[in-house]
């Protein structure tokens, strides 16, 4: 089988960083390949064309060629700069979370994978469009899960199998799921979920986005799952996300 030297492809730009004199090393997640590194040349120049094109978050056509240990970016093309995500500091905090939760997960070379990569481009589209950002990053820490084979178990207990019924429940971070509260009497390192949070986290697991934006929790649902969602990304990732300390300085305003 003759191996590629050129290709197009459909690419998000999830961070840069400079490169020698006047290049730019990008880190996309692209359609085709899952996530891949490439090198702009020449992208720090002011005369670059491809410049303007390969800032974080934008939705990008990239032509890429196959260099010695990289890919080289010969041609750019945006598709969606979602320029009101730059213009806002708080949508561009979640905007890196969404980012920085996609780095974590993922690894060069194992792949394109469809549905990550749509999810990925609808969730900066919410982030750009809607004025609360809830709904959209819960939903998008659900199905990222689901994609990336660490589905929590939110319908049955996940330590004796019984179904979770209508009550104050468990969350267990070892085992990956809700835990009845039989079995939370003997289980170490557990932390409480009301019955409000639980439901909302398992109407987003199950549910389209269309469903999912319906919902409407209240302040202390939402700060219940958020923190709920933290610790479990901790647990799983063994280390604390950057960006959502960034977020909560940005919102009180320090």
């Amino acid at each position: 089988m003759t191996e590629f030297r050129s290709f197009r492809a459909q690419s998000v730009v999830l961070r840069h960083k400079d490169w020698g004199e006047a290049d730019r090393l990008l880190t996309l997640y692209t359609l085709e390949q899952g996530k891949v590194r490439a090198l702009a040349k020449g992208a720090r120049k002011i005369t670059s064309r491809k410049a303007g094109h390969l800032q974080p978050f934008t939705y990008v056509t990239l032509q890429l060629a196959k260099g010695r240990d990289l890919f080289i970016v010969t041609q750019a093309e945006t598709v969606n700069a979602f320029l009101a995500i730059g213009e806002d500091l708080v949508k561009t905090g979640y905007a890196s979370y969404v980012i920085e939760l996609l780095d974590r997960f993922t690894y060069e070379e194992e792949g394109g994978h469809s549905s990550i990569f749509k999810l990925l481009v609808e969730t900066l589209d919410r982030l750009e469009k809607e004025s609360d950002a809830w709904v959209a990053v819960r939903y998008y820490e659900m199905r990222l899960l689901d994609y990336t084979g660490f589905r929590p178990q939110l319908f049955e207990c996940a330590n004796c199998g019984n179904e979770i019924v209508a009550e104050e429940q468990y969350f267990s971070y070892t085992v990956g799921g809700a835990i009845c509260p039989r079995c939370g009497q003997g289980l170490p390192n557990l932390t409480k979920i009301s019955i409000e949070t639980l439901k909302y986290l398992r109407h987003f697991q199950r549910s389209s986005y269309r469903d999912a934006s319906r919902a409407q929790p209240s302040l202390e649902v939402q700060k219940e799952a958020e923190i709920l969602m933290q610790g479990f990304f901790t647990y799983v990732l063994e280390r604390e996300l950057n960006t959502p300390g960034f977020i909560k300085r940005v919102k009180s305003g320090n």
